[in-house]
């Protein structure tokens, strides 16, 4: 049976986690933080992880899946359903090839409270500076991408590997300054999020398969459907939001939130470096 403080643990983080993975504001420092102050870190919370994270990459996949339909239905004879799935996949190789080389010493090295503190501050700053600065619109569509900018975002996309950049953080930002309109760096972003994610997600689930254990399945369900509820309402309301705002009280949220947790490091109010529970 689940305990009320476990379910309660599991609620949290799948709130957190989808309210946060297609925000600009960093998933995964969002929920080594939160993780830490309520205590599920090890590796339980490890396997929990992969499971929360695939449902909100499951949640993006239904909101879009009539142009998901789309696309694999013109795939066999459409051009521009080959170009957008040709520009999905050059984006995603960079992530690809990076991510199996290093993502094991990044876990090891940089996953902590001080490290997703100052990537959310120096984010904020890059964001506020690329909403300030003059918009040049060359792409009004996805389906309007060049290789060239697939390839760019896909490289930025890699900046995501350091806890607190924000994957979409990354190429929504590197999709505004390579000519992309908000919208479609934004839905760009999403895309991308899936063979990324289900990748990611793959892969770890096959790494720590050892870790899945049956007395775990429902605190595991209860933070999957929590996690795909809230992301399906995050991914719903920055598409309304982005329509007639910019991205900069994102970079605000991100550069107080950070000197917060700076501060409380800096300060001793709280020890980063122990789990807090």
């Amino acid at each position: 049976m689940m305990d009320f403080w476990t379910a309660f643990q599991a609620i949290i983080l799948g709130v957190v986690e989808g309210l946060t993975e297609f925000l600009p504001i960093s998933s995964t420092g969002h929920q080594i933080i939160v993780a830490d102050l309520i205590g599920f870190t090890g590796e339980r919370a490890m396997a929990f992880n992969i499971i929360i994270q695939l449902a909100a990459i499951l949640a993006v996949m239904w909101e879009f899946r009539g142009k998901i339909f789309a696309v694999v239905r013109g795939l066999p004879n459409q051009p521009r359903a080959q170009r957008f799935t040709g520009n999905l996949l050059l984006a995603f190789l960079p992530a690809l090839v990076l991510g199996v080389l290093f993502a094991d010493l990044i876990h090891e090295y940089l996953f902590n409270a001080v490290t997703v503190a100052a990537a959310l501050v120096l984010g904020g700053v890059v964001m506020l500076w690329a909403e300030r600065r003059q918009h040049r619109v060359q792409v009004t569509h996805v389906d309007e991408m060049h290789w060239s900018h697939a390839l760019k975002i896909g490289f930025v996309q890699c900046l995501a590997m350091i806890p607190g950049t924000s994957r979409s953080g990354s190429t929504i930002i590197g999709g505004l300054l390579f000519g992309l309109s908000r919208t479609a760096a934004t839905e760009f972003s999403f895309f991308l999020a899936m063979p990324t994610m289900v990748g990611a997600a793959v892969y770890s689930g096959y790494k720590y398969r050892h870790l899945f254990q049956p007395d775990d399945l429902p605190v595991f369900a209860l933070g999957f459907v929590t996690s795909f509820i809230f992301a399906m309402i995050a991914v719903r309301g920055l598409l309304k939001f982005i329509a007639n705002h910019s991205y900069a009280a994102f970079a605000w949220y991100r550069i107080v939130f950070g000197m917060l947790i700076l501060a409380s490091w800096l300060f001793g109010w709280v020890d980063w470096t122990v789990a807090h529970g």
